[in-house]
């Protein structure tokens, strides 16, 4: 059964009505509400005072569903003007409805370029306005304009955060493949973020702004949604969310533009994308970053002698690291050490550490034991002649010298410095725990 719409008119039409209402003959569908139509306009009034307080507008990005848009359209603007549409190459009766609200602004391009391509000509608009914050909503008809306040009161108690609208997935009506790509997001974003969202897919969104300007952007579809919530994430904005209404037309009348087999691939590609770069990037980076702010004592005590960590799992994650810090994959050697300690499950902290070992005061002395390393197995004369602005060239004559040698001393290095690790662990944790300070048997009494 479609929604039937019927236009009543304005003062005289309704008691207590006001304007022009459009009572739609589903009841879940409308969130108007004519008894104490007053009492609303009061809420609806301090409502809009919010808006302007936070600086924030609505987005709505459409496509073809002028069957909807022009309910979703009065519903929100029961709470606010500031209302931004961006009409993404419709081809139905979406620009004759547009018309009929001369008071929005309208962002119209074609052909069609996609859900992704559409928030982001939105957010220009809105940030070319000034608008802090922006609030984004589907027109399709799942989403509950009254549901707006509840963005609004989170924002405003974490400022410059990101909103999410979560979407109750278990409820009746929700179609499988809906909620099988609910959760299979929401398992990725974890992976990507190390943090936990109860939505990821949900299109009903508060965005700071601030935040976008300078962010470029590879996914223009429905990949969108899922590359900025992790890119803001990795910009450690607080990521938080409200429970929200949805709802699903029954199947055979809702009208969806998500290709189930081409969307679903490119969402994956970008998930594929994002792992990636926080693996080999991003959390290595975070590493690094708390590293710094770790003082050497405090790492040795808290990282190493009152690790869970058994002692040959210290050894072998020390020896990783010191065998990568050595070889000649300069600025990528933070990178590598987390990558394989990750799939090796070590401690990627400790290995980091590790990795660290060419270090400006250390580097040279290395380089010259690389060297002189693989002169020695190679069965060369070591004779150094070095003169000042040289170094280049040098190391480019010795290559082949110099790459053996690198990789022979590294694995002595990373032996000798393994051992040395694990002959000091025994001895320290030893006395640690004839002096009943091991942490194990604390946790276990």
């Amino acid at each position: 059964m479609s929604a039937k719409i019927t236009k009543v008119g304005g003062l005289n039409g309704f008691p207590g009505s006001c304007g022009i209402l459009w009572l739609i003959e589903k009841p879940y569908l409308c969130s108007y509400s004519i008894s104490g139509s007053e009492n609303k306009m009061a809420v609806n009034s301090q409502i809009r005072q919010r808006f302007e307080a936070l600086n924030c507008c609505v987005i709505i990005p459409t496509f073809n569903n002028d069957g909807t848009l022009e309910r979703i359209l009065r519903d929100v603007l029961d709470f606010t003007d500031n209302v931004i549409v961006v009409n993404d190459g419709s081809t139905d009766k979406t620009e004759d409805i547009l018309h009929r609200f001369p008071d929005i602004a309208v962002v119209s391009y074609s052909p069609n370029k996609g859900k992704g391509n559409a928030l982001i000509h939105g957010f220009r608009h809105a940030i070319e306005k000034g608008f802090r914050y922006a609030v984004t909503i589907d027109s399709d008809g799942q989403h509950f304009a009254d549901d707006l306040p509840k963005l609004l009161d989170k924002v405003e108690e974490i400022p410059d955060s990101m909103v999410i609208g979560a979407r109750k997935m278990n409820q009746q009506g929700i179609p499988g493949t809906s909620n099988f790509g609910h959760n299979f997001s929401i398992f990725w974003f974890r992976v990507e973020t190390g943090q936990k969202v109860s939505d990821v897919q949900s299109g009903y969104r508060l965005y700071p702004l601030e935040h976008l300007k300078k962010m470029r952007f590879f996914g223009k579809k429905y990949e969108f949604e899922v590359e900025v919530l992790v890119r803001l994430a990795w910009r450690n904005v607080v990521i938080s969310s409200v429970p929200v209404k949805v709802w699903y037309a029954p199947k055979g009348e809702r009208i969806s533009h998500f290709r189930k087999f081409k969307d679903f691939t490119r969402v994956s590609v970008v998930n594929s994308i994002l792992v990636f770069i926080a693996l080999l990037w991003i959390n290595p980076f975070k590493f690094l970053k708390a590293l710094r702010k770790t003082s050497v004592k405090k790492f040795i005590h808290d990282y190493i002698l009152n690790s869970h960590d058994s002692n040959s799992k210290i050894m072998w994650s020390v020896s990783l690291g010191v065998f990568l810090g050595v070889i000649p994959i300069w600025g990528f050697q933070m990178l590598v050490a987390f990558s394989v300690a990750y799939f090796l499950k070590l401690n990627r902290f400790i290995t980091v550490a590790a990795s660290n070992i060419s270090i400006p005061p250390v580097l040279p002395f290395i380089l010259l034991l690389s060297y002189m390393t693989g002169g020695f197995v190679l069965g060369r004369p070591n004779v150094i002649s070095y003169k000042p602005g040289m170094a280049m060239e040098w190391v480019k004559t010795n290559l082949l010298q110099y790459l053996v040698g690198s990789l022979c001393f590294a694995l002595i290095l990373a032996i000798t410095l393994g051992l040395v690790t694990f002959i000091l662990l025994h001895i320290f944790r030893k006395t640690k725990r004839n002096g009943n300070t091991d942490p194990g048997k604390q946790i276990q009494a």
